[in-house]
């Protein structure tokens, strides 16, 4: 529960300057977080300067938006997979030719977006059994 020691002073201008030229919220998405949850949500709106309502709703919406297909984590694993292919010939003492390296590069790009996905789940997996024990992620 908030207290009085722990409130920033409002600064009303800036909170009502915010609806001007939009159509009015009239709906509300909640979350129920423990108190620990609630203090790291506050600090990041603060952070920004934001109230945890316009925080909580612009970083919903964002996440919302963004999708599936992270372009820049997809070729990110992209660039592994390749380094990663190409690095077990040279390890072995083998000859890389052009060839093969074209061979590697089609097959990533074929297949780069299933990686990506999977080690996203991966991540959203061991985020969640990491939350449910008590554990911060980060």
């Amino acid at each position: 529960m908030r207290t009085e020691q722990n409130r920033s002073p409002i600064d009303f201008n800036r909170q009502t300057s915010r609806s001007h030229g939009r159509s009015g919220r009239t709906f509300v998405a909640s979350a129920k977080v423990t108190q620990q949850e609630l203090r790291e949500l506050e600090r990041n709106a603060r952070a920004e300067g934001k109230s945890l309502s316009e925080w909580s709703r612009e970083t919903l919406l964002r996440e919302a938006r963004r999708g599936t297909g992270d372009a820049v984590f997809t070729e990110l694993i992209a660039t592994r997979m390749l380094l990663v292919n190409l690095l077990k010939p040279l390890a072995l003492g083998e000859k890389v030719t052009s060839a093969w390296i074209t061979e590697a590069m089609t097959m990533v790009r074929k297949e780069k977006h299933k990686a990506a996905q999977e080690v996203m789940q991966q991540y959203t997996q061991q985020t969640g059994k990491e939350a449910s024990n008590g554990n911060t992620v980060g």
